[in-house]
């Protein structure tokens, strides 16, 4: 019995038979270059932040007298260059607060009596380079400080010196003419050399276990990774509509939030503070990054998935300033990644940790937002709904 071929049986194999064909020869170099491109935007995506970091109005304060502070911030001007920019203070404790508010990454506290050391606030939980930064600063007012009490022992040196040969020459004369000299005094007081250092404060010191903060800036990769790596696969792996992806996403992210604020507090001692605030913190930013991929895989289908991780691996994480202060990444790409949620989830965890005084509201309200947004697109589902309207793939190749 002679079977006949259905137009679905055909289309189907001359589908097979395109599949198996070779690729075309010209199509390999296009491939090539096309591969060596998206490595060379994977290197300039992670490098260029680190590369190109250079301080800009670096938040610093100052407490110190007008003449006092004139004369600082010349003195800063000329040899940051623009890196620092300077914030008035009363006195110490308001600097002091300031910096635990995170307003400020530092202070330098000069005194108002002369002779008095002069002190350098540092805050290492905020920024290792920046508390580098303050402490090299710290050892230029020492070598100032001690310049200026060598000269200052220098001349009064010299005028001891000159003082007692006045007083030889004068016992000489007086010798020569038979008169009685008159000697110099006993117990004349020697000459003091003054001892001022400079002392340097860490006001918000990094955790014993994490001196350098290696465990605190490794700790915002597992959150970026964890958010893809959940939206990609709840968006690949749950069929059945966008409400399921959602509940999914509700579940995964307090899970995997209590798991790693478990494993970087518990085990690593990389976080501070409350473990639960942690462990909301960190859920929030997997929620809003695996949100977001959702979401977009609710409005475009597969692509979307591909574009929203790429989004938050490529362009979000590298402007995150996970690693480096705001300030060290070029305007306006530091304050845009600050709006974005592997940026907003860096200063979150930081703020929580070690800055309970801060005002984290702006990056709960971040993380919030595209958490929002991102679950209300996923429950769209314009994939589905296409299919539910007889709609096909090869209308819609890439959404459906």
């Amino acid at each position: 019995m002679t079977m006949l071929s259905t137009p679905t049986s055909s289309h189907a194999a001359d589908h097979a038979a395109r599949d198996d064909a070779p690729t075309p020869w010209w199509r390999l170099p296009i491939i090539a270059i096309g591969v060596s491109l998206i490595v060379g935007v994977v290197l300039l995506a992670f490098s260029w932040p680190a590369v190109s970091a250079d301080p800009h109005d670096l938040p610093i304060g100052v407490v110190a007298t007008d003449e006092q502070r004139e004369l600082l911030t010349e003195s800063i001007d000329e040899q940051s260059d623009g890196a620092i920019a300077l914030v008035e203070y009363d006195d110490r404790d308001a600097a002091v607060t300031a910096i635990e508010q995170r307003e400020v990454y530092g202070a330098v506290v000069l005194p108002a009596a002369q002779g008095d050391a002069p002190e350098v606030l540092a805050a290492s939980a905020a920024s290792t380079a920046v508390a580098q930064l303050l402490g090299g600063l710290a050892q230029e007012q020492q070598a100032q400080i001690d310049a200026q009490i060598r000269t200052t022992v220098e001349e009064n040196l010299s005028a001891m010196q000159q003082s007692v040969a006045e007083q030889i020459q004068a016992i000489i004369q007086a010798v020569m003419s038979g008169q009685t000299p008159q000697l110099p005094e006993q117990g004349a007081e020697p000459i003091s050399i003054p001892v001022v250092t400079v002392e340097v404060t860490d006001v918000v010191p990094l955790s014993d276990s994490d001196p350098r903060g290696a465990g605190l800036a490794a700790a915002m990769f597992p959150m970026v990774i964890g958010g893809v790596i959940g939206g990609v696969v709840l968006s690949i792996a749950v069929r059945g509509g966008g409400l399921r992806r959602v509940v999914g996403v509700l579940i995964y992210a307090p899970v995997a939030g209590l798991v790693l604020a478990g494993i970087l507090q518990g085990m690593y001692g990389a976080l501070q503070g409350d473990y639960w605030l942690n462990a909301a913190a960190i859920a929030l930013a997997i929620a809003a990054i695996s949100g977001t991929i959702t979401g977009l895989a609710g409005l475009l289908g597969p692509i979307g998935v591909g574009l929203g991780a790429a989004f938050m691996m490529l362009v979000a994480n590298p402007l995150s300033a996970a690693t480096v202060p705001v300030e060290f990444i070029a305007a306006p790409w530091g304050a845009f990644g600050q709006w974005l949620p592997p940026g907003a989830a860096a200063t979150l965890l930081r703020d929580v940790s070690y800055f309970p005084a801060a005002d984290a509201s702006f990056p709960w309200l971040v993380l919030t937002g595209w958490a929002i947004v991102g679950l209300a697109l996923t429950l769209v589902d314009l994939p589905a709904r296409r299919i539910a309207r007889g709609e096909t793939a090869a209308e819609h190749p890439l959404t459906v």
